[in-house]
């Protein structure tokens, strides 16, 4: 196995892969990989749409570059909060968004079968490694100017 290859290649496989993976899982349960990171966060507290964003982010589109910027606006969590209050498992609270007694139910079966995908997704890896990883990813993001 070639492991000489560039650290963006793995970047990138990984990404799609895990990308792939969770789309294909979630799917089977009704949701997608943005509205189960929202769930995640709102199971935590409620929030706001700009609070969802910011905790998203890395996830969401951002504009394509373009000679007017405001004719390609960034992804928001709103789009993928529609069905999420639809099918009443988020409540809209004023602009605050919250998870209904349902979508607290939903969320504690999905959170488990997201827990089997990540053990699947790690297996092989000790805590040490995993921890390894993302500390080294987390200070290349910080390098490359991300304040998150």
């Amino acid at each position: 196995m070639d492991t000489s290859r560039p650290i963006g290649f793995w970047l990138k496989l990984v990404d799609r892969m895990i990308d792939e993976q969770f789309a294909s899982t979630l799917e089977e349960h009704g949701v997608t990989r943005r509205q189960w990171q929202l769930l995640n966060v709102l199971s935590r507290e409620s929030a706001t749409v700009e609070q969802l964003d910011a905790a998203v982010a890395p996830f969401l589109a951002a504009p394509l570059v373009s000679a007017a910027p405001s004719d390609d606006p960034a992804e928001t969590s709103v789009a993928h909060l529609a069905e999420l209050i639809e099918s009443a498992w988020v409540l809209d609270a004023s602009g605050t968004y919250e998870l209904t007694e349902r979508g607290n139910l939903a969320f504690e079966r999905l959170a488990q079968v997201v827990a089997t995908q990540r053990t699947v997704m790690t297996e092989g890896i000790t805590p040490d490694e995993y921890d390894a990883t993302t500390s080294a990813l987390e200070r290349m993001a910080r390098n490359l100017g991300w304040d998150g």
